[in-house]
């Protein structure tokens, strides 16, 4: 009966400490998961979309061609 006893502590324990394990484990893992949220919400805040790209990309675009014009009106004097 001693035996029997002291081999049920012994699962009762390990069986504890995989259950404390498995739970840490799982609150590592929300957590990290809650950070990840927050980093694609502020990565959403620092970047442009394509669309304002385009648009930057447009008025470039739009400078270079008037100062493109500007160069052929001094070339052509």
């Amino acid at each position: 009966m001693e035996l029997n006893s002291l081999l049920n502590m012994v699962f009762a324990a390990v069986i504890s400490g995989l259950g404390w394990w498995i739970k840490g484990q799982h609150d590592e893992i929300r957590r990290v998961l809650i950070l990840l949220n927050k980093t694609r919400e502020e990565i959403a805040k620092e970047y442009i979309t394509k669309i304002e790209s385009n648009q930057v990309l447009q008025q470039i675009m739009g400078k270079f061609d008037r100062l493109e014009e500007k160069i052929d009106r001094l070339m052509e004097r």
